[in-house]
């Protein structure tokens, strides 16, 4: 066990409409949890994953329930996930998970934060080799024996395991499985009665990339154009 390194946030660009966001962001993920599986937590673990989530960004009650309570009815949007693929300005590789009701708009929206920050859409499997879709929770290290937690999990999908620190600094503990074995990993870390920070499917980077802080900015720029879409969820690039 060591350091998990990860891809650089972009922090930088704060936005007031930064909670929003994430409200609009976590709503979406519950209605594709509900969809998928039911409203039913206990029994839908991707349902359970976005409750994590919502509390870990403070959503308020009343707006998780709502929001589970349009997904449940007939007249819920339909999502498509569709993940597009690209390259940021200095090589650096991109991937756009969106959850829309209109590809067309989307992938119009989506094109053209590529293009105007200096960055290239590419096709469908173009960038994707580069990144492994990983289910990854964060927890707050105080009081574990992370040896000893290491050691539990293994047997459960923990696949890797390390310290990292989150947007204001402070430290967590980073776990990642593969995908599949999500809902299990996710089991036997509540069964020790741990709560997570969060709880995300994410395409981790195999290979990152460091550039000098005025090229970093440029793609810093271009994920947070990109982030600021309405049907864009997550970002995920290699930049160190």
């Amino acid at each position: 066990m060591g350091r998990i390194f990860e891809t650089r946030k972009a922090t930088m660009f704060a936005r007031w409409n930064k909670m929003a966001k994430l409200f609009t962001r976590i709503s979406k993920d519950i209605a594709i949890a509900v969809k998928a599986g039911g409203t039913d937590p206990h029994s839908n673990p991707a349902l359970r994953r976005a409750l994590q989530n919502a509390k870990a960004g403070n959503m308020p009650k009343d707006k998780v329930d709502a929001a589970i309570k349009r997904a449940s009815g007939q007249d819920q949007k339909a999502y498509d996930v569709v993940i597009y693929e690209g390259y940021a300005p200095h090589g650096i590789a991109v991937l756009v998970e969106t959850a829309t009701d209109n590809v067309v708009r989307t992938v119009a929206n989506v094109r053209s934060g590529f293009k105007n920050h200096g960055g290239n859409m590419g096709n469908v499997g173009s960038v994707a080799f580069q990144f492994k879709h990983m289910g990854v929770f964060r927890l707050a290290p105080e009081g574990l024996d992370q040896d000893t937690l290491e050691l539990e999990l293994i047997d459960h999908g923990l696949q890797e395991m390390g310290e990292s620190v989150g947007e204001k600094g402070e430290k967590q503990l980073v776990i990642r499985c593969e995908f599949q074995d999500f809902g299990k990993l996710q089991t036997a870390i509540e069964a020790k009665g741990l709560h997570p920070l969060s709880a995300e499917s994410e395409y981790v980077a195999q290979n990152m990339l460091e550039l000098p802080e005025d090229k970093a900015t440029e793609v810093l720029k271009m994920v947070d154009a990109l982030e600021q879409d309405e049907d864009v969820q997550r970002v995920f690039h290699n930049l160190r």
